[in-house]
C-alpha cells in the first residue's frame, strides 16, 4: 500500500467528478484453477487497488456520495481459514489504512443495494471482466451479463480513466521499479541464452529474477526464437546458431505495477549482416517516434511516422518499392508492421483496457480502423503530461502471410516479393521501452536498456 492520504485523495478527487448515487467497486476472488481450493495466483482488480488499496479477495468497496460515506464489505478469516492459511491482518485493519472505518459483513451488501434501488438511487459501477464478478452483479442488481456494457455507468468510467491515465509521483516511482527489475530480466536473457538451450530455459531463468524479489511476470513471458508470432507462449523450440530470439517480458512489483520491454538478440555471439540491417531499422524507427512523444501530439501521428520509417528502410533493402504514403494508406507496410506502435501502462500491463481500449486509447468520438495493421492501434489519442506508454516498432516476416499476399498478387506495386524469399525464415524484431509524457517533452522510465548492436554483442560473449 502507499500512505493513507494517497488513497483518500484519490477517493475525494473521484467523488469530485461524480455528485449522486452510489458507487459500487467490485474486487476480485479466487478463481479455481482446477478445485476451489487449488486457486490460481490471486490478482486484485486494479481500479480497486487504485482508490482501496486492500489486496485480498472477496471484499467490496461502496461510496455513498449522498451520505458522504465509505463502507469496504466483507468476511473475515474463519478459524478452518487461520488453520489453512495462517492469521493475516483483518480487513478493518487495512481498511484502516486507506482512511475507511465502515467495515460490515457481506452479507449487509444485498441489503444495502436494494434498499438504495427500492429508494430509486443511481448505482455506478464499471463493467465486469471477471465471471465471478459478472454473477455477484447479477445476484446483487438483477442486471443480465448481456446487458452489463449497456447499464455500466459511462459517468464511472470515464472519471477512472482520467484519474488513473495520469501517473502520480508515487506510481511512477512505482513504475521504475518494475521497469528496471524488466531491464534485469532482459540482461540476464542476453548473458544466459546459448545454443542448444530450451526456449523454457531462458523463460525459467528470467522469471526467477522478478520471483526472488516477491514480484510476478506483469504478463506470460515471450521468449522464442520464432519472433515473427506476435504473441508466442511456446517454450519448446531449441536456440541455434543463426537464430534471433526474442524476449518480451516485464516485471510486477508487490504493489501491481507494471513494466514492459521487449529485446531481439542473436542466439550466436553476433548478428549476421542481415539481422543488422534489419535490427537497426527497427532500432532507427524507436528512437524517431520517441523522439516525437511530447504532450499535445496525437500517438496515431506518431505510429504513422513508425510505418513511414520502416517501409522507408525496406525499400533501402530492396524489399518494398513505391510511393510511401500511398504504400502506408492502403496498408501495404502492414505486412511487415500488422501491430500498433504502443499502449497505455500502469496497474495494468496494458493500462485500463478492461475499461474498453477505445475508451482508454482513442478520443471520445473516435472509432477504430478496419484496415489491416492499423486496426491494430491500442493508443491513438493525443498525448497529456502524466501519460505512461510503451513504444514497441517492429519487423516481422510472416511466411503464412507473405505466402498468402502473394498468391493473391497483392500489394505487388509496393511490395518486392521476389526478394522476399530469403528472409521467409528471419522471424522478427521488436524492440520495446516505456517512457513518461512530463509537461513539455517525455523522459524515459527506469535504466536504458541495452539496445544498440554493440551493447548487445558485448553481452552475447
Amino acid at each position: 500500500m502507499f500512505t493513507t492520504q494517497v488513497y483518500v485523495q484519490r477517493r475525494e478527487a473521484l467523488k469530485a467528478k461524480i455528485k449522486n448515487g452510489i458507487i459500487l467497486f467490485l474486487g476480485n476472488e479466487e478463481s479455481p484453477m482446477n478445485y476451489p481450493d487449488n486457486p490460481y495466483p490471486f490478482r486484485q482488480h486494479s481500479s480497486f487497488l487504485y482508490y482501496f488499496g486492500i489486496d485480498r479477495p472477496s471484499v467490496v468497496a461502496t461510496i455513498d456520495l449522498d451520505n458522504q460515506q465509505e463502507t469496504i464489505f466483507g468476511d473475515e478469516l474463519s478459524m478452518d481459514e487461520i488453520v489453512w492459511m495462517g492469521n493475516q491482518a483483518s480487513i478493518k485493519e487495512q481498511a484502516e489504512k486507506v482512511g475507511i472505518y465502515e467495515v460490515l459483513p457481506s452479507v449487509k451488501l444485498y441489503t444495502f443495494l436494494r434498499e438504495a434501488i427500492a429508494s430509486g438511487r443511481d448505482i455506478h459501477f464499471l463493467p465486469p471482466y471477471r465471471p465471478e464478478n459478472k454473477i455477484k452483479l447479477l445476484r446483487l442488481l438483477n442486471i443480465r451479463p448481456d446487458q452489463f456494457a449497456l447499464k455500466s455507468s459511462e459517468e464511472l468510467l470515464k472519471a477512472v480513466i482520467s484519474q488513473r491515465e495520469i501517473k502520480e509521483k508515487d506510481e511512477i516511482t512505482e513504475l521504475e521499479k518494475a521497469i528496471n527489475w524488466s531491464v534485469d530480466m532482459h540482461v540476464e536473457a542476453m548473458k544466459y541464452a546459448k545454443p542448444g538451450m530450451k526456449e523454457a530455459d531462458v523463460m525459467a531463468r528470467i522469471a526467477q529474477v522478478v520471483l526472488e524479489r516477491q514480484g510476478q511476470p506483469s504478463f506470460p513471458i515471450i521468449a522464442t526464437v520464432h519472433g515473427e508470432i506476435l504473441h508466442n507462449h511456446h517454450y519448446g523450440n531449441t536456440l541455434k546458431r543463426g537464430q534471433l530470439f526474442l524476449l518480451d517480458a516485464g516485471a510486477e512489483t508487490p504493489r501491481h505495477y507494471a513494466g514492459d520491454l521487449t529485446s531481439t538478440f542473436p542466439v550466436s555471439k553476433n548478428f549476421s549482416r542481415k539481422q543488422k540491417e534489419i535490427y537497426q531499422l527497427v532500432l532507427n524507427a524507436h528512437y524517431a517516434t520517441a523522439n516525437m512523444l511530447k504532450p499535445g501530439i496525437e500517438f496515431r501521428q506518431v505510429h504513422m511516422h513508425a510505418c513511414r520509417v520502416i517501409f522507408e528502410g525496406l525499400k533501402e533493402l530492396g524489399i518494398t518499392k513505391g510511393n510511401t504514403e500511398e504504400a502506408i494508406a492502403e496498408g501495404a507496410h502492414a505486412l511487415f508492421f500488422p501491430t500498433g506502435l504502443g499502449h497505455m501502462m500502469g496497474l495494468d500491463v496494458h493500462d485500463m483496457e478492461d475499461l474498453g481500449e477505445l475508451n482508454v486509447g482513442y478520443n471520445p468520438g473516435e472509432s477504430k480502423s478496419s484496415l489491416f495493421g492499423l486496426k491494430s492501434l491500442r493508443l491513438a489519442k493525443k498525448l497529456l503530461p502524466g501519460h505512461v506508454l510503451t513504444i514497441e516498432p517492429g519487423i516481422y516476416f510472416i511466411p503464412e502471410l507473405i505466402k498468402l499476399w502473394k498468391a493473391d498478387k497483392k500489394f505487388e506495386n509496393f511490395i518486392n516479393y521476389k526478394n522476399l524469399k530469403s528472409y521467409m525464415n528471419f522471424g522478427g524484431v521488436r524492440i520495446e521501452q516505456d517512457y513518461l509524457i512530463t509537461k513539455r517533452s517525455n523522459r524515459l522510465l527506469g535504466r536504458k536498456k541495452p539496445m544498440e548492436i554493440d551493447e548487445i554483442e558485448k553481452l552475447r560473449q
